[in-house]
């Protein structure tokens, strides 16, 4: 099937998809600071920009899209685009190798990484996603 865009009109829709403050993001950040947690957002000083940075339990979260780093545990992450497929594959696969690039850079600083997937927030999964991350801080933090 092709494009029903020209190229312009892609370009403008694709600037339009934000990397920051997403819908997944902020349900979790929400969640967080309910709870009594209080984190930054987005620190550039770490490696990959983490999404949150819980500097008192040495730990960053990623809240990451299926489709934009490759989730292979559900569909939306594992479906290419029929427009220009192996343009996307490339794409997607420097996405994921970038990634753990930078989670390992940050393991490798002794910081904990916890990366939550956009379909583990659909409403069936999220309380028990959400209260696994928090039960993963509290550990990180030495309260059990």
């Amino acid at each position: 099937m092709a494009d029903i865009f020209n190229e312009e009109q892609r370009s403008y829709v694709m600037s339009r998809i934000r990397s920051k403050d997403t819908k997944p993001e902020l349900l979790v950040r929400k969640y967080l600071h309910g709870m009594g947690f209080r984190y930054s957002l987005h620190n550039e000083r770490l490696p990959g920009k983490p999404d949150m940075v819980l500097k008192k339990y040495k730990t960053c979260i990623f809240v990451n899209g299926c489709f934009w780093h490759g989730h292979k545990h559900c569909k939306a992450g594992t479906r290419l685009p029929e427009t220009r497929p192996e343009w996307w594959k490339e794409k997607l696969t420097k996405n994921r190798k970038r990634d753990l690039r930078k989670i390992t850079e940050l393991l490798s600083l002794n910081w904990n990484v916890i990366t939550i997937w956009e379909c583990e927030l659909k409403p069936k999964k999220r309380e028990a996603t959400l209260e696994k991350v928090m039960k993963q801080l509290l550990k990180n933090g030495g309260i059990e």
